[in-house]
């Protein structure tokens, strides 16, 4: 594991979303798929962003997001039934970009199944291309980390 994901696990997440692990989520091998990993981040980062207050920030300033990068690295397989619970926390904010780092628990283990980061870069979807990143949304998202 890369000593950035390590370093993650190490401090407390800053939100957390539950997650029902649905049955189709399972392939031919008999554990939860490794690209369903993918949705469980993507449901973990706008639960973020939302709790952030950064939705409604998007309607009323025009700018938005699209995920520039994504990585995971899987340290245990996940099968039906379980609920997994999505730690997520910010770990840096740049003028144009922010990255969260993530991580999958098993409800039903207790063990960490994944961890993984995204960068999600701020942009302007009228206009088709990245901005610098709003004060109003820097605000957002610190405020939710703290």
């Amino acid at each position: 594991m890369s000593s950035e994901l390590q370093a993650d696990l190490a401090h407390p997440a800053h939100t957390s979303i539950e997650i029902p692990i649905a049955w189709g989520e399972m392939d031919a091998l008999g554990h939860v798929n490794n690209v369903v990993f993918f949705r469980y981040l993507e449901t973990a980062r706008i639960d973020f962003l939302r709790k952030a207050g950064c939705h409604a920030l998007r309607d009323q300033l025009g700018v938005g997001f699209i995920l520039q990068w994504v990585e995971t690295r899987f340290r245990q397989p996940l099968v039906f039934p379980d609920t997994i619970r999505v730690d997520t926390k910010l770990v840096s904010i740049e003028p144009d970009r922010f990255t969260l780092a993530h991580g999958v628990v098993s409800g039903k283990t207790g063990a960490v199944a994944a961890v993984g980061r995204g960068t999600i870069v701020t942009y302007d979807y009228r206009s088709e291309q990245k901005v610098p990143m709003p004060a109003a949304i820097r605000a957002a998202l610190e405020g939710v980390s703290r």
